[in-house]
């Protein structure tokens, strides 16, 4: 199984397929076929005591991504995605590429806020979470966060036109 699946009893099992869905066509877009993701739909209450664990922001977030491979892996990785064989190795067995959490509740409140369909925020929410498992970092540059968000446009075109 590609992507594991874990979400809070709010969140509509329509939604959660469909999030679902994305994410293991996200790997089949980025050519990680062989690569497993753990995607987590969660509560305020759940992704706030993350952050603060994780980022000692104490607060909630929309989303968090917990990336399972060392900067040097990672960097190796990114150098086969290139060539387009990243995680096409015939007899390795599956790559964990990490974790994405996204809080459902902010999210819901985000996509009110902004008046799009919460599908799409979620979907949105799952892209970027996704970059960062791939090392993208927003954070680190203007020049980091220009071609992360340059990529989230590809991504969310490429899914866009799946649906």
């Amino acid at each position: 199984m590609p992507v594991a699946l874990q979400q809070v009893e709010s969140c509509p099992r329509a939604l959660a397929r469909a999030l679902w869905a994305e994410a293991e066509a996200l790997l089949a877009l980025c050519g990680l076929e062989r690569w497993e993701l753990s995607l987590v739909i969660t509560d305020d209450k759940t992704i706030r005591s993350l952050n603060r664990r994780f980022r000692k922001k104490d607060k909630p977030t929309d989303v968090l991504s917990f990336p399972q491979l060392e900067a040097s892996e990672l960097r190796a990785a990114r150098a086969r995605l290139r060539r387009n064989t990243f995680g096409k190795q015939a007899n390795h067995p599956p790559y964990l590429l990490g974790d994405i959490v996204i809080s459902l509740d902010t999210a819901r409140r985000q996509a009110s806020r902004l008046q799009i369909a919460l599908p799409l925020h979620m979907r949105k929410l799952l892209i970027h979470g996704f970059l960062h498992l791939l090392g993208y970092d927003h954070e680190k540059s203007l020049a980091e966060a220009q071609r992360m968000f340059a990529r989230e446009r590809v991504l969310w075109n490429k899914l866009r036109q799946l649906n």
